[in-house]
């Protein structure tokens, strides 16, 4: 495929994004199905390919599928979906071997792959390859992709928005089917026909300061689906990873939860263990306890950070288990093997996203979701550690083998779809895939409001506060999808970081209580009189309560 030659073009099976959950699904149609899959940067720029922990799967002596469905829905605070958790967990055993038999190099320890455990998991079944395990597990799909014959990649494809049903002027709201979608490649805004459409987007870290996401994490597949009339839900659980390095000069980068698993110790700026005042389970209690627990000693000790302790570890267990970290805090100063860690929580997993059953379907007609950008309800109100690769590797390739035969079943695309007028258009100037000038401030206005009201702790006026900020954003960048002059990566990114964080809010209104990821200070408890109660939203902004 040229972009250059072809404005538009069809294809059966279109993928978007390229982590764990796009690579797999592509695979897994590509057995029925000729398969286009594009990515906003590079094939290796996603989520997974940065994730260090690991996957978790019930595949050690002693453990069992049934004990990893209780820790996934204990870690979810009661608003799993069984169904789906059982799905993951037990489908997520072949797929793991599936993997292995790949080629994946994971740490072995005699017959066995090496288990890790991190917090909230009552058994060691985090298979692992040092601390760069979603580098082993991408460099492995990725491989395999490029060598498979029906697979067609473009990469640096920026999706701008979902092709529908629905009239352009209804802005996605009477939409029942999608066909595909528009994009910029090359300088060039094009159209591609699919007979059905995959989002495997990834994350939304980067609408907040603070986050374990690279660059490409600004919640595009979010804020597509979103518009083209999308049921999201839970949307109000955004997980923060309680440890991301804290040093001046350094970037946004994780220290794995497996140091934490393998005995580090968190300390406050007083030299003291404090996790113990929290939870039972000290250093490895569930996630959102221990992001909550550092910002309390932050706030007490008025420090802007904690310190993790690993230094009492032998320097070859450090070296061999932490290759990554060590190298990287090295370049900033820092050798874990003798110097504590400073660290403070970062935005890092959306629980919650694009509404789809356990066979991926969203509720339009042709478009499925897989990822982080989809929510089967496999992760409650709070992800278990190392849980989200094995979603990845289990719903892909679901999605992908249900996409396809969706496919087969599809006639030819029908020529009366309606095309947006921007198709065919060339950028004025050069695409700038970073940051731009002229959409900076309003994305540092999205990261600093939400890191203030909209974080780890949040209250009813903080959020409304949020709201009418997000909103008077919104009256000069709300159409500009609409005015094919304008478009570009970056405006288009801060049209989406807009959309999610409106989401979110909204979302984080509704749920007047604390549960999971999702604290309110001003209800600080959980309503167990409604426990089973989500948040359900649509393009019209108003949140809906449903029930499991």
């Amino acid at each position: 495929m040229n972009p250059e030659a072809h404005l538009r073009w069809n294809t059966d099976v279109l993928i978007i994004g390229s982590g764990a959950a796009g690579l797999r699904a592509a695979l897994a149609a590509s057995e029925h199905a000729n398969v286009t899959l594009i990515t906003k940067t590079t094939l290796t720029e996603s989520n997974t390919h940065y994730a260090q922990g690991g996957i978790a799967v019930a595949m050690n002596l002693d453990d069992t599928i049934a004990l990893h469905i209780k820790d996934t829905c204990a870690a979810g605070a009661g608003l799993c979906n069984v169904e789906a958790v059982e799905m993951m967990v037990s489908e997520g055993i072949p797929r793991v071997a599936e993997l292995l038999d790949w080629g994946a190099n994971f740490d072995w320890e005699g017959t066995l792959p090496r288990f890790t455990r991190e917090a909230a998991h009552s058994r060691r079944r985090i298979v692992h390859k040092g601390d760069a395990t979603g580098r082993e597990t991408t460099d492995v799909l990725i491989q395999r992709v490029l060598n498979t014959e029906r697979i067609h990649v473009l990469q640096n494809t920026f999706a701008i928005d979902l092709l529908t049903d629905a009239d352009v002027e209804s802005g996605g709201k009477d939409a029942t089917a999608c066909y595909g979608v528009t994009a910029i490649v090359e300088e060039q805004i094009v159209c591609i026909r699919a007979k059905t459409t995959i989002l495997a987007t990834g994350g939304l870290g980067r609408i907040y300061p603070c986050t374990s996401n690279p660059k490409v994490a600004t919640g595009d597949g979010f804020a597509a689906a979103w518009r083209a009339g999308c049921e999201m839900i839970d949307m109000e659980f955004v997980q923060f990873h309680p440890t991301t390095l804290c040093l001046d000069g350094a970037p946004n980068f994780l220290i794995s939860e497996a140091v934490r698993g393998e005995g580090g110790k968190l300390l406050s700026i007083r030299g003291e263990r404090f996790m113990e005042k929290y939870h039972e389970n000290g250093e490895l209690a569930p996630r959102d306890v221990v992001s909550r627990a550092i910002q309390s000693e932050m706030d007490l000790t008025r420090f802007p950070c904690v310190f993790l302790d690993i230094t009492h570890k032998p320097e070859e267990f450090i070296l061999e288990r932490f290759p990554t970290i060590s190298d990287t805090t090295k370049r900033y100063g820092l050798n874990i093997n003798m110097d504590l860690i400073p660290v403070r929580p970062g935005a890092h997993f959306m629980m919650g996203g694009i509404r789809t059953n356990t066979d991926t379907q969203t509720n339009l007609k042709g478009l499925y979701a897989c990822g982080e950008v989809a929510c089967t309800g496999v992760h409650g109100a709070n992800r278990l550690a190392s849980n989200s690769l094995l979603e990845c590797l289990v719903y892909g390739a679901r999605a992908g083998t249900n996409a396809a035969t969706f496919a087969e079943s599809q006639p030819a695309h029908p020529p009366t779809t309606p095309i947006p007028s921007n198709v065919g258009r060339s950028l004025a100037a050069p695409t700038d895939r970073s940051d731009n000038t002229h959409t900076e401030p309003i994305k540092a206005v999205i990261r600093e409001t939400l890191w203030k009201n909209v974080s780890i702790e949040r209250n009813g006026e903080g959020l409304q506060e949020t709201l009418a900020k997000l909103q008077d954003l919104m009256e000069s960048l709300g159409r500009v999808l609409t005015n094919p002059e304008v478009v570009d990566v970056a405006t288009v990114e801060a049209v989406n970081m807009l959309n999610v964080a409106l989401m979110i809010t909204q979302s984080a209104l509704a749920r007047t209580e604390s549960r999971g990821a999702h604290y309110r200070a001003d209800f600080p408890s959980q309503d167990d009189t409604e426990w089973q109660r989500r948040i359900l939203i649509t393009h019209d902004n108003t949140p809906e309560t449903i029930s499991l």
